[in-house]
């Protein structure tokens, strides 16, 4: 049996504490497959940077042996569709995106004011799952940056951010959908 892709973990601004679902699968990929996971690592959590970001995601696919699969929520969601239109980035399997927020909304924060949302296609295979409710994005406006991205888009209905204010804990139905989308690559 062949082992797992590896994942980049790119949480959203401030990280993602302990208790959010990508700190989780984190703990559990890495209690079974320590070399099979990582997370970005920016000098610029609190103010994001997309150059620092884009640096961080760089770093992060590079320490691994193999092209792995992108793991991003939240602003993560948008410097990944940054990067993967970076010319002589270094290659990924795929990319799992979720609740995007909407740099053009009120509610987006001002310090992260230099991340754009999706301008161009993705030339790898991508999902951007969707929630019906999520303050930060309109589905609308979420299957458009899908739309942009040439991505699948996979509504899931009233989840807010999908995040621990969610109540989604470890969200075993996201990680249904990310084994999924691993299969399908």
């Amino acid at each position: 049996m062949r082992r797992p892709r590896p994942w980049v973990i790119v949480p959203g601004i401030w990280n993602s504490d302990p208790d959010h679902w990508q700190s989780r699968w984190q703990a559990e990929r890495a209690a079974v497959d320590p070399g099979g996971v990582v997370r970005i690592e920016p000098a610029s959590w609190s103010e994001p940077d997309p150059s620092d970001w884009s640096a961080a995601i760089t770093r992060a696919v590079r320490s691994l042996d193999e092209p792995p699969v992108l793991v991003a929520h939240s602003l993560g969601v948008l410097a990944v569709a940054g990067w993967l239109g970076e010319p002589g980035r270094p290659s990924v399997a795929g990319a799992f995106l979720v609740a995007p927020p909407d740099p053009a909304a009120p509610g987006f924060p001002a310090e992260a004011a230099g991340f754009a949302e999706p301008h161009a296609a993705s030339a790898v295979p991508t999902v951007l799952v969707i929630s019906d409710d999520d303050p930060y994005c309109s589905a609308d406006r979420a299957v458009g940056f899908a739309d942009v991205l040439g991505a699948g888009a996979v509504r899931i209905g009233a989840r807010g951010h999908v995040n621990v204010a969610s109540g989604v804990g470890d969200w075993p139905a996201g990680r249904t959908l990310l084994g999924d989308f691993e299969h399908s690559l």
